[in-house]
């Protein structure tokens, strides 16, 4: 579960930068959001922070515990696409010697997304 500030954003973000689909959310009466997404076959939480569950964003924390790791047929146009929709660029996508073209962005709740493949050695 990724801990944001501003859940419901971070859900609009999440479904245009990286195609999720919204697969079920809850929203309390003061706007904070649980919701489950879906990208490709993977499931992932999102939820708006709550101190006093001990549940941190990334800007209380100045820093993120998670990294998101995800793999794409093509990593160049899901990260280009997640750049232009307000992710910023924390490496470029480049082939990798361990095998992986792969780059990373930060999306605009502070979590940093690894966007890539595995190199076919065929």
């Amino acid at each position: 579960m990724l801990s944001v500030r501003n859940g419901a954003h971070a859900v609009d973000f999440y479904k245009s930068a990286f195609g999720a689909t919204e697969l079920f959310r809850i929203q309390a009466p003061d706007g904070a959001v649980v919701a489950q997404l879906g990208i490709g076959k993977t499931n992932f939480w999102v939820a708006d922070e709550s101190p006093e569950h001990s549940n941190f964003s990334p800007e209380s924390l100045n820093g993120s515990t998670t990294r998101m790791v995800l793999v794409v047929d093509n990593p160049d146009a899901v990260f280009n696409h997640a750049v232009a929709t307000g992710a910023q660029v924390v490496s470029a996508v480049t082939d990798q010697p361990y095998g992986w073209r792969v780059g990373r962005v930060a999306d605009p709740f502070g979590h940093h997304w690894e966007i890539g493949k595995p190199i076919n050695q065929g």
